[in-house]
């Protein structure tokens, strides 16, 4: 390994360990109560150092919020091959269920975790379109459910946005462990058990 490789491979290394601290702390302390202090001490490192990396704390915040949205992009690619907007749509769901159940770290710090004002305007812009591009798979597929007759009556985006957060909604019950203690009579199979309750409704449309 030449000496620009492995100066490279450490530089990733030092920026994959800062965004695992930021992860940390953005979950146990709130991202608005981090500071770029917290990160660089959970790291053992200079304040300096992180500040080589990222600019300010919503560059952290992005990243990470790019790597979740890249890792749920990764769960979707095998929709791409179902051309039967319904199947895909039905499979959709069991996708991104099991993406919420196998990244709860992640998930929650993409969709639960309070973000800051600046995140949030910033959100707006185009260097932050990860959970738009998510959601327009979504919309594409509703949009070819209704070009195909069902969902008669509805409309693309509200109908989208019912569904993402119906299955977001069961997700998260589950993640922040709301479920037990409904004190449900199969707990562990509410989730999915819920979830293909819904199947059963949209088959009717």
């Amino acid at each position: 390994m030449s000496v620009a490789d492995r100066k490279a491979r450490e530089k990733e290394a030092l920026r994959s360990l800062i965004l695992k601290g930021a992860k940390k702390l953005f979950l146990e302390k709130g991202i608005e109560q981090t500071t770029i202090r917290n990160i660089a001490d959970e790291i053992d490192y200079s304040v300096g150092t992180v500040y080589v990396y990222f600019k300010d704390k919503n560059a952290i915040l992005h990243d990470l919020h790019s790597i979740g949205f890249q890792e749920l992009g990764g769960y979707f690619k095998e929709l791409f091959s179902i051309e039967n907007p319904m199947e895909r749509l039905r499979k959709m769901g069991f996708i991104y269920i099991k993406f919420a159940l196998e990244n709860q770290e992640m998930y929650d710090l993409m969709f639960n975790v309070k973000a800051p004002m600046e995140f949030l305007e910033n959100s707006n812009n185009d260097d932050w379109d990860e959970g738009a591009v998510t959601f327009g798979h979504v919309k594409q597929t509703i949009k070819e459910c209704i070009d195909k007759g069902h969902f008669v009556g509805h409309n693309v985006e509200p109908l989208s946005f019912m569904v993402w957060s119906l299955v977001h909604g069961m997700c998260c019950l589950q993640i922040r462990q709301r479920i037990t203690g409904v004190k449900f009579s199969n707990p562990d199979t509410i989730l999915f058990d819920g979830y293909n309750e819904y199947l059963k409704i949209i088959e009717k449309l």
